[in-house]
């Protein structure tokens, strides 16, 4: 058993990450309360959607139950995921500078968060540990280990750089944050359908010595108005982007940046999006109450419970509070149940409501009893992958069966 060291001081409020969508704090809490009292639980959720965000905090009353509850719990499966849990810290620093962050890749698809929590654990206290995987929980052959120390990082490199991890050998180097990556290729768009390769060329080509250019066009040869250049040198490229993102020719303004494949684009977004409501989260922070609780009392969900009566409450909720009351039949303490306020619905939450609206039907055909599970898991794709079950039956007949596996595999199967 690897044990968790606990640095800069005591803790007892654990992160934990990687949660299926249809983890509520009702599990979380049967969860860790085997671990010792609880004062609150919560699961973030999108403000507008009212969505998981797929993370959500824990607060013990004993810093030493939180330490035991990382050693033990630590990558457990809950509702087919592995859970990743890492103590919570509400300053970010250490986490955005990279200190101790390494990035290993070529790993084994075998290869799980736990294994490569295990190999790395003899280096040093490790933060945080992390496999990247597709929407199914399949791994993409690369991941992460944050150390405490950048001693232990460098040592881990020195030491294991190179070497095979079930017969693969895998690269292991420093982490370097996107923005801070070198790139050769330049994407380019919103420019004249009358441009041309040698017109990028003589533009670009103040920067440096370029490669290839290509200006994208359709079936009929006429211009898309994007394309891409090729820059021989790195720093060529970025100077490139420094110096013709947002200028204006033949009144059209540019965006120039790093070429990036679409589904890249479309990750970075997604992990935009959940930051900023990972930092919104943060400073709403419903798990502490807004006045303290008495004697005798301690927090449940983020509710204060007096324990010689029913439940009453302290403080105001938010809209997840408001629903978990209702599911639980708790009322407030003068016996009328708490008002729902649904929160509005962004355009995008409406367009994938409309999208499961159309989609359960034709998974009820290939699926009957286990529907509405493999419609909630297909929903977890993007949007243009989901319109594009629609509009294919062989698409959407493959998806359902690799759901369908998934599902047989963790024993949540509806035979």
């Amino acid at each position: 058993m690897t044990h968790v060291q606990v640095a800069n001081g005591v803790r007892s409020s654990l992160y934990v990450g990687d949660l299926h969508f249809s983890v509520n704090e009702t599990i979380l809490f049967q969860l860790f309360s085997q671990m010792g009292q609880l004062i609150s639980v919560r699961v973030c959720r999108d403000l507008s959607s009212g969505r998981s965000l797929g993370y959500g905090y824990v607060n013990f009353s004993n810093p030493q139950d939180a330490s035991r509850a990382m050693n033990v719990m630590n990558f457990r499966v809950v509702n087919g995921k592995p859970i990743r849990i890492m103590y919570s810290n509400r300053d970010p620093s250490i986490r955005k500078s990279g200190t101790g962050n390494i990035f290993i890749k070529n790993l084994d698809k075998g290869i799980d968060c736990k294994a490569l929590h295990e190999t790395f654990s003899s280096f040093g206290n490790i933060l945080s540990c992390k496999i990247a995987t597709d929407v199914w929980g399949h791994s993409k052959g690369y991941g992460f280990v944050q150390f405490e120390s950048e001693e232990a990082a460098q040592c881990a490199i020195d030491k294991l750089n190179g070497m095979l991890f079930n017969d693969k050998q895998v690269f292991i180097g420093p982490f370097v944050r996107k923005e801070k990556r070198k790139f050769n290729n330049v994407y380019v768009k919103n420019f004249s359908p009358t441009l041309n390769e040698d017109d990028l060329t003589n533009i670009f080509g103040e920067y440096g010595s370029i490669t290839s250019v290509v200006v994208m066009r359709n079936e009929r040869g006429k211009s898309k108005g994007f394309g891409f250049v090729n820059f021989e040198d790195a720093d060529d490229a970025a100077r490139a982007v420094d110096g013709l993102n947002g200028k204006t020719f033949d009144e059209k303004e540019w965006y120039v940046g790093k070429a990036q494949k679409k589904s890249v684009r479309e990750m970075e977004l997604k992990e935009k999006f959940e930051h900023k409501n990972e930092r919104v989260n943060q400073y709403v922070n419903p798990m502490h109450p807004l006045c303290a609780p008495g004697v005798g009392q301690q927090l449940y969900y983020g509710a204060m419970i007096p324990p010689q009566l029913g439940f009453g409450f302290g403080f105001g909720f938010g809209y997840n509070q408001q629903l978990l009351r209702a599911r639980t039949g708790l009322v407030q303490q003068n016996g009328q149940p708490p008002l729902m306020h649904p929160p509005q619905m962004s355009t995008a939450e409406q367009q994938r409501r409309l999208v499961g609206n159309k989609l359960y039907p034709l998974v009820e055909q290939l699926e009957h009893k286990n529907a509405a599970k493999v419609t909630g898991m297909l929903l977890e794709m993007d949007h243009t992958q989901l319109l594009h079950m629609l509009n294919s039956p062989h698409a959407l007949k493959a998806k359902v069966a690799e759901a369908i596996d998934v599902l047989r595999n963790d024993n949540l199967l509806v035979s």
